[in-house]
């Protein structure tokens, strides 16, 4: 590293697979856009599908910016927002943490911990279902229901995971009727407490997992009466518990994964 070079501090944390490099925002760039694109770059950065940069609030511990993957800024990542509450308990021990996101303040309550891995439920606020819908995709049509959790959703149950679903899920997200784009949630109902799922998300593609998509995938189960609160949500990169009780809550792990410095 020679004299001209800054070193940029990060944490590294992953929520059931869905991983996050979290940043004091003190440390922003004026270009948060593309500095965010390049440190999540998988071959040329660190790697991973967001930042979250923490910045100083008024009404909360912290508060947190997510920018994805691609440098676009989302509302509000549940598994972000865990992984930001581990770090958090991290530096200081707390039983309570609360983050101050794009869709509002999010409660997590630390439910277990061992080490660098943490358990977290999250009051992740009250859900907004509308009506199963059509749209007309290339080759065929698809039914989704559209769920907030604060970001926008569009959950369609499948009875398999097709090969090469992700091209359909692709196909989704960004279809017109969805003007700003949608986190897209394929849906297995194993059984009335357990539902599998495949997540294809705004401004990073398929991910491991994903909070909010947990949370609408079960949401759009129990409204459509295929399952019942609590639910439990298995994904390729592991399980996460959602019940709804008015208030939809999300309980799943975060583990702090390294530290280090990345050189601009």
């Amino acid at each position: 590293m020679n004299a001209t070079s800054t070193a940029i501090p990060f944490a590294k944390a992953s929520a059931c697979g869905n991983d996050f490099l979290i940043i004091d925002g003190m440390h922003a760039p004026a270009d948060m856009v593309v500095f965010s694109r390049r440190i999540c770059d998988r071959h040329q950065g660190v790697g991973a599908d967001g930042v979250e940069w923490l910045f100083p609030a008024t009404d909360a511990d912290v508060r947190a910016r997510l920018f994805n993957a691609d440098g676009s800024e989302a509302e509000i990542s549940g598994n972000g927002t865990r992984c930001v509450a581990a770090y958090l308990c991290a530096e200081q021990p707390k039983e309570k943490v609360s983050v101050r996101t794009g869709a509002g303040v999010k409660t997590c309550m630390l439910t277990a911990r061992s080490g660098v891995q943490y358990e977290f439920e999250i009051a992740m606020g009250e859900p907004q279902v509308g009506d199963e819908f059509s749209i007309k995709l290339a080759f065929r049509e698809v039914r989704g229901v559209p769920v907030s959790m604060g970001n926008p959703h569009y959950v369609v149950f499948v009875d398999e995971f097709a090969p090469g679903w992700q091209g359909e899920g692709a196909e989704i997200g960004r279809h017109h009727d969805f003007k700003y784009g949608i986190n897209v949630e394929l849906v297995k109902v194993k059984n009335a407490q357990e539902i599998e799922a495949r997540f294809f998300e705004r401004g990073v593609g398929e991910t491991q997992s994903s909070g909010t998509g947990s949370c609408a995938a079960a949401v759009a189960a129990i409204s459509a009466q295929r399952a019942q609160s609590p639910v439990r949500v298995a994904t390729p990169g592991g399980v996460q518990t959602v019940r709804w009780e008015q208030q939809v809550f999300l309980r799943g792990p975060a583990q702090l994964v390294c530290r280090g410095e990345f050189f601009v």
